[in-house]
């Protein structure tokens, strides 16, 4: 029985944990002004919608990879997962929640376009680097 208090806990620690860690990732995200390209790209033009999340991640996989970016993409592409799920469920029944997790969908959507916006500098970079050399 201990084991299993124990293991609940630690599980219900874990995901407030991660959830805290999305959160301030995307915060860092948030502060950061999507440049005209990237908004003719995705289409987001002032808030972004967590129907786009999938269209902007599929952009996303069109560019090199920066190696930086890969475990926040992935933890964010969890956590909007993650919404979808509460959305989906929890949402439904209790109406203030439905607008938190569409919110932050839209928060998840943005994070991805500005990690879009630095894979394309990143891009830009290295086709820079390889026509001086």
């Amino acid at each position: 029985m201990m084991a299993a208090i124990i293991l609940v806990c630690s599980a219900v620690f874990f995901l407030q944990f991660f959830v805290w860690y999305c959160r301030s990732i995307i915060a860092v995200s948030a502060k950061q002004p999507l440049s005209p390209e990237v908004q003719d790209v995705t289409g987001i033009q002032r808030v972004a919608s967590g129907t786009d999340f999938n269209r902007v991640m599929q952009l996303l996989q069109l560019c090199p990879e920066r190696p930086e970016d890969r475990q926040g993409i992935q933890a964010i592409g969890a956590y909007f997962r993650m919404l979808s799920f509460v959305d989906a469920t929890v949402a439904r029944l209790v109406p203030s929640m439905k607008s938190w997790t569409d919110a932050e969908r839209g928060h998840c959507t943005y994070f991805a376009a500005i990690a879009l916006e630095r894979r394309i500098s990143f891009s830009r970079d290295m086709l820079a680097q390889q026509m001086d050399a």
